[in-house]
């Protein structure tokens, strides 16, 4: 069905499943009220504390702040590696600066609201001591704040968000493909998929990281680059947008 089908599904599902895990979560929150100074408070003080900071004067506490700061933050909101221009460029807009705003929007609350109370839940149901990493350990979160229902809740967001993933970065792997080679490379591309969704699915989860951390990698420094050398084409555009769109004259 292409794009506008994926969009269609995606439009659907991802908005209301992420209200939900909104919702979700804010609840436990008020549930726990008294926990949220306390969470905040953990989370300032271990980053400046004596240990953090003896371990930043060797380079081990800053380097790996870096190394997972920067890989979780890419796999969280991609900001930078290109993945989202081909579901921007189809947004009927009235200028494209507007997406623009739209894309940087749907970074900032990502990393500012979804992470940000993912991080909280974890810390005031203690999942951040329970050994787990990753949903499970958000799982035993929600498991502890909302219960069963809680720990189900989870499994079924991480089984829509994940397969609306999987349709969605196909798509956008299948055009590339079909314009770098034509429609014949896109029959080994579909083959590759198919193989790395298996082994996506019983590798073990620090391999899978890996990978995904190799693989964003490659993909921001080509992207970087690019951005790079259209940044004066961007500025123009900003600068049409600010001087003359809004003030009601057509883009040049």
């Amino acid at each position: 069905g292409g794009l506008t089908r994926i969009a269609s599904f995606t439009e659907l599902v991802v908005p209301f499943m992420a209200v939900l895990y909104i919702v979700g979560s804010i609840v436990i929150m008020v549930l726990n009220y008294t926990e949220i100074l306390p969470a905040f408070k953990l989370i300032f003080t271990s980053a400046f504390s004596a240990k953090a900071a003896v371990g930043g004067a060797i380079g081990v506490t800053v380097k790996e702040s870096i190394r997972y700061g920067i890989s979780r933050g890419l796999f969280s909101n991609e900001a930078g590696m290109g993945s989202t221009p081909h579901a921007h460029a189809v947004a009927k807009v009235d200028h494209p600066a507007q997406q623009g705003l739209v894309a940087i929007f749907g970074v900032i609350f990502d990393t500012l609201v979804v992470c940000t109370i993912t991080a909280l839940i974890n810390i005031m149901m203690g999942g951040h001591t329970s050994g787990l990493t990753g949903i499970e350990m958000t799982q035993s979160s929600f498991a502890a704040g909302l219960g069963n229902a809680g720990a189900i809740f989870i499994a079924i967001s991480l089984f829509f968000f994940a397969f609306s993933t999987i349709i969605a970065w196909y798509y956008f792997g299948e055009s590339n493909i079909k314009y770098l080679f034509g429609t014949k490379g896109l029959t080994p591309y579909r083959i590759i998929v198919l193989i790395f969704i298996v082994l996506g699915s019983t590798l073990s989860v620090g391999i899978v990281w890996d990978l995904a951390d190799l693989f964003n990698g490659l993909m921001v420094l080509p992207n970087i680059i690019g951005l790079l050398i259209l940044s004066p084409q961007v500025i123009k555009v900003l600068k049409d947008y600010e001087n003359d769109f809004l003030k009601g004259e057509r883009i040049k």
